[in-house]
């Protein structure tokens, strides 16, 4: 099989897709993009489909918080061609205060406990998803671990007294 471009994806994209494909890069080779939750289904549905990306393995689905930024939380998507050699990134920007985005489950089963986990650790609701619960962290847990909304440490903590290490 003929391996694939970053610019035979990109130009595949820019065609059928258009403007709600923005941002794009190749950080160390890796193309990058971002786009919207109202099309991300249309575009993972498009990539895994097109004979000429077969971007047939979700590689991960997971999230990054930005606290600084207007829309705080990106979800993001790899997926890896085997046959074709090559590997993406999808970024989609969504409202911290009410993150929701559609399920990948429709594409790929795998993105099932992906999304689970996505959830336990961001808040990131998946609508649509077939048993979105907790996978790893308490059921009780009233909070969302990966978010920056906490102190990286206590404050109170009495082990990490300078006194007790000389200073």
């Amino acid at each position: 099989m003929a391996k694939v471009t970053n610019q035979e994806v990109i130009a595949l994209l820019d065609e059928k897709f258009g403007n709600k494909i923005t941002d794009v890069n190749e950080p160390y080779g890796l193309l990058t993009f971002e786009t919207t939750k109202d099309v991300i289904i249309e575009v993972l549905k498009f990539l895994k489909e097109n004979t000429v990306t077969d971007f047939n393995f979700l590689t991960d689905i997971t999230a990054v918080h930005y606290p600084e930024k207007k829309h705080g939380i990106a979800v993001v998507y790899h997926l890896h061609s085997m046959v074709k050699g090559i590997r993406v990134r999808i970024k989609v920007y969504i409202d911290e205060q009410h993150p929701t985005i559609p399920t990948a489950t429709s594409v790929w089963n795998g993105a099932n406990w992906m999304e689970r986990e996505t959830y336990d650790f961001f808040g990131v609701k998946f609508e649509g998803h077939p048993d979105l619960r907790r996978i790893l962290n308490m059921d009780d847990l009233g909070v969302f671990p990966m978010l920056k909304q906490y102190p990286l440490e206590d404050p109170n903590r009495v082990d990490k007294k300078d006194e007790y290490f000389g200073r």
